[in-house]
């Protein structure tokens, strides 16, 4: 699968960006661009194209005769994989990566007849086969896999957050009514509720998500807390909300103003109501962020902050994989121009 404008025919050439994501992707679609403007070559495709529309093959170990000719650099290149990813219209070398944009690939797809339990297996030898080829490839990722993965993970955020030196909310992960209920009182009746991961799907034949809500005494106490984890915070008081995304040590931020309730509880819950105002984060907070960066070793993050009426900047949360070109289409920051530099290797 490739992205509109990216060349199909022909082999790849030493550098090629490996971009995996699915189909439909806005974000990466700026990427790719900005990359087949730069003249830098894309192979596109979605984890979910293995096995039915992309093969693999690849080596490792053996003097080969070319090898064997280059001597002992020959002799090094033999511990590394070689081989190919193949579609329907393109070939890449996997000697050829520079680098992997790793956004929001699919699962693989296999064949409709294959039995439940043959499907958990082959999904499974697809992850630790083809993925695990993909991860040792030795170039660089935005964003590591296993990285990004832990670093999805809210409880883990909020501790590294803190830790940085970040302000973060006070939070209660429980599924006992009791506790979220005593967690309420003490923070003054003002406490919201926000799922662990994005929770997307289909109401009435209508697209529906759950966003951040404010919840009161009778949903805190509810019995229905005690079915799962639930996570709650403390309402900080906003002025506004920033979202600031860092890549390779660069921060771009932005104010985001909403004029609906929703969208002051939760502002990607009404997204027509946004205005945006470019800004600065204050000299603590920018190092704050990169420390955490370093942390947990990523490249790319989108942070998203609280800035409270006193101008106190509140740690959200962040996204290791988050979309950027909302941001950029209202503001003009050149994220993916610097999404870019880094997969090319200009980035730290």
């Amino acid at each position: 699968m490739t992205a509109p404008g990216t060349t199909t025919s022909g082999p790849a050439v030493s550098g090629t960006v490996l971009v995996l994501t699915g189909r439909f992707d806005p974000t990466a679609d700026l990427v790719v661009e900005e990359l087949n403007r730069r003249a830098v070559p894309v192979f596109r495709t979605d984890v979910a194209d293995f096995p039915l529309r992309l093969s693999l093959a690849a080596r490792l170990g053996g003097r080969t005769e070319e090898a064997g000719r280059a001597g002992e650099g020959g002799h090094a290149a033999g511990r590394a994989w070689s081989g190919t990813l193949r579609t329907g219209r393109r070939t890449l070398d996997l000697r050829d990566v520079r680098s992997v944009y790793y956004r929001r690939p699919a699962r693989p797809r296999f064949p409709d007849g294959m039995s439940p339990d043959a499907r958990r297996v082959a999904e499974r030898e697809a992850r630790r086969g083809f993925g695990g080829l993909l991860a040792a490839l030795p170039v660089r990722w935005l964003p590591p896999p296993g990285r990004a993965a832990d670093a999805e993970y809210k409880p883990l955020q909020l501790r590294v957050a803190a830790e940085s030196g970040l302000s973060v909310p006070r939070t209660l992960i429980t599924n006992d009514p009791g506790a979220a209920r005593e967690f309420g009182e003490e923070a003054g009746g003002r406490v919201v509720f926000k799922p662990f991961t994005p929770v997307r799907g289909t109401v009435g034949g209508r697209s529906a998500a759950v966003y951040t809500s404010i919840v009161g005494p009778a949903e805190l106490g509810h019995p229905d807390v005690a079915t799962t984890a639930h996570l709650f915070q403390e309402w900080v008081p906003k002025a506004y909300e920033v979202r600031l995304t860092a890549v390779g040590g660069r921060l771009f931020a932005a104010e985001i103003h909403t004029d609906s309730p929703a969208g002051h509880v939760d502002w990607r819950s009404d997204y027509d109501s946004h205005r945006y105002r470019l800004c600065e984060p204050p000299p603590a907070v920018a190092a704050g962020v990169r420390r955490m960066m370093d942390t947990l070793g990523l490249p790319y993050g989108a942070f998203d902050f609280v800035v409270t009426p006193e101008g106190r900047w509140c740690f959200l949360e962040i996204n290791p994989s988050g979309q950027f070109g909302f941001v950029e289409q209202a503001t003009g920051l050149p994220i993916t121009a610097a999404v870019a530099d880094w997969l090319e290797g200009k980035g730290t």
